[in-house]
């Protein structure tokens, strides 16, 4: 049975419904409740601090630390997130998420804690970067509109790339949603419909995209958009791998089929 773009917000509309629905004074369910609400409110903030700082090249931003130091101090807010996200995504990384949460539910939680902490990561990078203001280039006028069109339009896919490909597991409900439930999380099938028909990366290059619209061109933007574009590049690949273990044929056939993130004009088949 094909899906649809539709199904994945059937799917996280009926597992909100079922988390309201089995409410109960326990301890489990307040666990549960606890961790949503942090992983929910940072990840807001660290998407709102994200996109506002980029959309100012990231000179807005409220580090303060003096220079030189503050070379070093964006060095290492820069790296954190590549570095640690990447690890945390392995099979040697993965059982440290099981430290944030109790014990008896640190297997369900793996996935909300996964994104609380990227959350964090992000937040720290984009709040506290120390501004350099070496300006490049500003957009004005008829540029501005422009490029404003596009840093909309690259969040816009981002989004609609991470509803594709679940957005219960991308936003961190799953985890927290399935404990109050006392269910197993059911995690998402391979996404191959909405922008997965068209590259298998769409949420990496979405990404990157958001980091090359920017109206105001900074040193600290252009390194950003460097690193994370080379990050969003690369990571994917140690993915498909895990991929690969997980899906077996079926990923082989359509890695065969779609290309990695540029799209092409046909495809050879319609998944």
């Amino acid at each position: 049975m094909k899906r649809s773009i539709i199904d994945p917000l059937v799917e996280l509309v009926m597992l909100i419904r079922g988390t309201i629905l089995s409410f109960q004074f326990s301890k489990q369910w307040f666990v549960a409740l606890l961790y949503g609400v942090m992983c929910h409110f940072i990840f807001m903030a660290a998407v709102l601090v994200m996109l506002l700082a980029m959309f100012f090249g990231m000179s807005k931003s409220y580090g303060n630390v003096p220079h030189p130091f503050s070379y070093l101090s964006n060095f290492l807010l820069l790296l954190q997130f590549p570095l640690t996200h990447s690890f945390l995504l392995s099979s040697k990384g993965r059982k440290y998420l099981f430290y944030f949460s109790p014990k008896e539910y640190s297997k369900t939680l793996a996935s909300t804690v996964f994104a609380l902490l990227a959350s964090i990561q992000l937040f720290l990078l984009f709040f506290f970067w120390t501004p350099t203001e070496i300006l490049i280039w500003e957009a004005s006028g008829t540029s501005f509109f422009l490029m404003c069109t596009l840093y909309a339009c690259s969040w816009i896919l981002l989004v609609w790339a991470s509803i594709d490909a679940g957005a219960e597991l991308q936003s961190g409900a799953l985890g927290w949603m399935s404990l109050a439930q006392n269910k197993v999380p059911n995690f998402p099938d391979l996404p191959t419909f909405g922008l997965f028909r068209f590259i298998r990366q769409p949420i990496y290059a979405s990404f990157a995209l958001t980091t090359w619209t920017t109206p105001v061109w900074t040193a600290d933007q252009f390194l950003i958009a460097i690193v994370f574009t080379t990050y969003c590049i690369i990571a994917p690949r140690f993915k498909e791998k895990r991929f690969e273990k997980k899906f077996g044929g079926r990923f082989t056939e359509y890695k065969s089929q779609v290309p990695y993130m540029i799209p092409k004009f046909y495809l050879k088949n319609k998944f």
